[in-house]
């Protein structure tokens, strides 16, 4: 036998090394791998997620993008606790998504994560001032003892200051503009001082310049409050102004653009930026739909390996049964 080749033992090392789960690194905030959202409804299966693969680092602000059906507001409500995976792994801040029961998922919502909905009103009570939707989680949360209620009256008055709306503390919901009502929504989203921030196309209800405002209090909420934030969104404009936008394709991650801000040599800056095709772990990639139908490339293509590069050429070798003898 050639000793070169792998023996049996060997190569079963290496499947069941594959077949695990991924190491990751300490400041790691949310980690997917292989992740699976299978729906039933009459009798048809549907598969929201298929074998999604994500890592967000603590400290991170991300942008989810996607169109309609792409699976990214399913991977948000798995994230937010709301929803279980079918299969596969996802941990949030040391929670596995998975394994966690009715209670352990209940204290998950209430202290590891943040979540802002869409519709406005759909974040805030009515009867309750601004002041005391930001105040109600942490009752909820339970904690009593001396000095509580002085830690969350001194918590809500923080976080009205940092979204400034502190002027708008004694006013209730209708009271508010849609641009106003969403900052107050992110404080109370943030009133337990979760880890993670979630939001779900929080800028979809606002005009352009109320959404850009919005954004930059997510920016707050991440630079001063130091919360992971990770937003899905349709809107261009907030894609654009983040460091990372991770694209969702047919329930898988296929693209990201990383951005990161370059100075020249006479000290003016500008923001590069750089679209990569995700790999996961099998080897699959989804290559940009442009490029496909600028090619030509459908069914099949070859593919070659360079020094350095692989490359992917459209298919022109003539089919075998098509040959003359």
């Amino acid at each position: 036998m050639n000793s070169d080749q792998p023996t049996y033992e060997e190569l079963r090392r290496q499947a069941v090394a594959a077949a695990g789960p991924r190491t990751r690194r300490a400041d790691t905030a949310i980690a997917c791998d292989r992740l699976v959202r299978i729906f039933s409804a009459d009798g048809v299966e549907v598969q929201a997620l298929q074998g999604l693969e994500l890592t967000v680092e603590r400290g991170d602000l991300v942008a989810l993008v996607g169109a309609s059906g792409s699976g990214k507001s399913t991977l948000l409500n798995i994230l937010a606790g709301l929803d279980v995976p079918t299969a596969g792994s996802a941990t949030v801040e040391g929670f596995d998504l998975l394994a966690m029961g009715a209670k352990d998922r209940l204290r998950y919502r209430r202290e590891a994560v943040g979540f802002v909905w869409q519709q406005t009103a759909r974040n805030l009570l009515p009867f309750l001032t601004a002041a005391q939707n930001i105040a109600l989680p942490m009752q909820l949360r339970g904690r009593r003892g001396r000095g509580a209620a002085g830690r969350q009256a001194e918590r809500v008055a923080r976080l009205l200051e940092a979204l400034e709306i502190a002027d708008l503390a004694h006013r209730r919901p209708a009271e508010l503009s849609g641009g106003q009502q969403q900052r107050v929504a992110i404080a109370v989203a943030m009133a337990n001082d979760p880890a993670v921030l979630l939001a779900d196309e929080p800028t979809g209800e606002l005009d352009s310049e109320t959404g850009a405002a919005i954004f930059e209090a997510f920016r707050t909420v991440n630079r001063e409050l130091g919360a992971t934030v990770v937003i899905v969104t349709h809107d261009p404009l907030v894609a654009g102004e983040v460091r990372r936008t991770v694209a969702i394709r047919d329930g898988r991650t296929s693209s990201e653009v990383l951005r990161r801000t370059v100075t020249d040599e006479h000290g003016a800056e500008s923001v590069s930026e750089r679209e990569y095709v995700m790999l996961d772990r099998t080897g699959r990639v989804q290559l940009p739909q442009k490029f496909l139908e600028a090619l030509g490339m459908e069914h099949r293509v070859a593919v070659d390996l360079a020094a350095d590069h692989i490359e992917v050429r459209p298919d022109t070798a003539e089919d075998p049964d098509d040959r003359s003898a």
